[in-house]
């Protein structure tokens, strides 16, 4: 039982319980997250009669009928041909240059690849693979022990959802119609928190456990190292550089810095002779099984959300909550353990497509900008990915090293402390997440 906006109770019956235990059910039993919405919805409109179920067709396709989304598949395979062609790999070549100098260096080489790369491709668990594979033996050869390695990794990985471009974002601003370059630009300073919080936890940790020598380099040599690097791998950096320059510029929509850096990409793969004719097959169909996954989610998340509209689930929740306390604090903390929660055992896309409009009047109704939403929401997602038990990243670098998960899980607990502690400020300090934005939005 829920209470209403103008204090009747919203009787809650099976009509809204079975959909739901149905949906736990299916994800429990494995079954793509896509049809396990796809039957929550079907099951809920089919019990309720509030809407006809011709609704499901025509809410299949103006789910995903959006201008926006066609930049989702060009980030994935932006990514997938940065592995393919080996510019990943100058990526870490760079990084490791960059901070060499200190002691740990490589490890904050690893977190920093990490978010580039994963940024890029739009997807925390490639990011966690891809730079997992090229980084955790050397991390282990530097003294690092490997489920810490694996750790860092899956840590550094989070912030492929918080630093712009991101898919996460592209997907909340449609799910809540806001505008994706302005979610960019509010992301940008709190993603670049995270994952200097990251960096900060391995530094601690190396000065605890002196896990990595290196350092002591003098301002000459590091300077020469750095030069090396950037020469013979400056061209890697073209990628980013378009996306960037393209989106905080207002010069290029995120969809059209999506397709130049897509085509940039592989004219360098050729350039190169990295990249043949051959490769682009599977390329394509590594691509298309990621946007494959997405896609359905966001299409059949279209008549679940407009079932719980009709029965008043939103704003149910929201005086049902606020009928309790009415407290700011309290409720931003409250939304901050079911985000963190959701995203321990779900990916992104489900998680926004399914709590966004549920949780997105709450925080109206507390005064909170919309945009700092989104932004703590998204951050909140990403701290889950590698909260203990169930992080879903643990379970990633778990997955391609043969770690134990629970001793990954173990490791994680510093950086998950630090990635909470910015999250906080997200949530209750508004500035952060809208400094850049201009007036009109904070």
């Amino acid at each position: 039982m829920l209470w209403n906006q103008v204090g009747q109770t919203v009787e809650l019956g099976w009509e809204f319980h079975v959909p739901v235990i149905l949906f736990v059910v299916l994800v429990a039993l494995a079954v793509p997250v896509w049809a396990a919405i796809g039957a929550a919805a079907i099951t809920m409109l089919l019990m309720s009669g509030d809407l006809p179920l011709s609704a499901v067709g025509e809410s299949l396709f103006t789910g995903i009928d959006a201008f926006a989304l066609t930049a989702v598949p060009l980030f994935i395979l932006t990514g997938d041909v940065l592995v393919r062609t080996g510019l990943s790999r100058k990526f870490l070549d760079v990084a490791e240059a960059l901070t060499c100098w200190t002691k740990g260096g490589f490890g904050s080489a690893t977190v920093l690849v990490c978010g580039m790369f994963s940024a890029i491709s739009g997807s925390d668990a490639a990011g966690a693979a891809a730079v997992g594979r090229m980084t955790i033996n050397r991390l282990v050869e530097s003294g690092y022990p490997r489920p810490y390695a694996c750790a860092l990794v899956a840590a550094g990985a989070c912030t492929g959802i918080l630093i712009p471009p991101s898919i996460a974002y592209i997907i909340i601003g449609l799910v809540l119609g806001i505008s994706a370059s302005t979610l960019f630009l509010a992301a940008l300073v709190p993603g670049v928190c995270i994952l200097v919080s990251i960096l900060v936890t391995n530094i601690v940790m190396n000065r605890v456990y002196s896990f990595e020598g290196g350092g002591g380099m003098s301002f000459g040599e590091w300077l020469s190292n750095l030069g090396r690097a950037v020469g013979s791998g400056w061209y890697a950096f073209v990628v980013p550089g378009i996306i960037f320059y393209g989106i905080f510029s207002g010069r290029l929509t995120p969809t059209e810095a999506g397709a130049t850096a897509v085509v940039v990409t592989i004219l360098m793969g050729f350039i190169l002779r990295t990249l043949r004719l051959s490769d682009f097959p599977a390329m394509l169909l590594s691509s298309a099984k990621v946007n494959g996954v997405i896609l359905p989610i966001i299409a059949f998340s279209a008549p679940l959300a407009e079932a719980l509209a009709v029965m008043g689930v939103p704003q149910g929740f929201v005086t049902s909550v606020t009928s309790v306390t009415e407290n700011p604090m309290f409720l931003i903390a409250l939304m901050i353990v079911i985000l963190i929660a959701a995203g321990c055992v779900m990916e992104t896309t489900p998680n926004i497509v399914i709590l966004a409009p549920i949780l997105k009047p709450l925080a109206d109704n507390i005064g909170m900008n919309e945009i700092q939403f989104c932004v703590m929401m998204i951050t909140a997602l990403g701290v889950g990915f590698i909260t203990p038990p169930l992080g879903l990243n643990l379970f990633v670098v778990s997955g391609i090293t043969g770690e134990s998960v629970l001793k990954i899980a173990a490791w994680a607990v510093p950086f998950v402390l630090f990635m909470l502690i910015v999250t906080l400020l997200i949530a209750y300090f508004p500035a952060i997440s809208t400094t850049m934005l201009p007036e009109i939005y904070r």
